[in-house]
């Protein structure tokens, strides 16, 4: 495939919330559905049941990886303005949420092509990225499906570093 017009993307979702009296696991799977409208040829990952990393008196997460493309002409703050309205569509209220707490839908913008943002409502890479288990472990099940394979060496590395993944594969690709 051709990067020419396109821009490489690696999302990180997570939710461990119900919401409108769907499971969490049913809700990553209609972000999915979202996210195929504004992903070109996006490839989703089996969905893994995790441990919360930071604030751990909460209920356990349930995580995938979408890895596609957009247009060139997309800015990253223009995918998070997205991103960030399939979270609302999905019940995530920033403004009422405990950080690192319980949310019915999080979506991270975990790499945009090899570009790198360092703003404050955005950064790119995404800087906890070597430390998720939760988004290594989705994210190296797809990248043998994707032009993202160079980075595969990197994240496997990572992921050997951390002690206790608390990664339990949970359902096939809900897309």
């Amino acid at each position: 495939m051709s990067f020419s017009n396109v821009i490489p993307v690696l999302l990180g979702l997570g939710s461990n919330k119900s919401f409108a009296g769907h499971a969490p696991a049913v809700v990553l799977a209609g972000a999915c559905a979202a996210i195929q409208k504004l992903l070109t040829a996006p490839v989703f990952s089996s969905i893994y049941r995790t441990k919360p990393l930071y604030v751990t008196a909460q209920d356990d997460f349930f995580n995938m990886a979408v890895y596609g493309t957009v247009p060139a002409a997309m800015t990253p703050h223009e995918l998070l303005t997205h991103m960030q309205k399939i979270e609302a569509q999905f019940g995530r209220n920033r403004a009422e949420e405990i950080r690192f707490g319980p949310r019915s839908l999080d979506i991270d913008i975990e790499t945009f092509g090899d570009l790198t943002v360092n703003e404050a409502d955005l950064i790119i890479p995404h800087p906890r990225l070597a430390e998720r288990a939760f988004v290594l472990v989705p994210a190296l099940e797809i990248i043998p499906h994707t032009a993202h394979e160079k980075n595969r060496e990197r994240y496997a590395a990572a992921l050997a570093q951390l002690a206790d993944h608390g990664v339990e594969y949970y359902a096939p690709p809900p897309c």
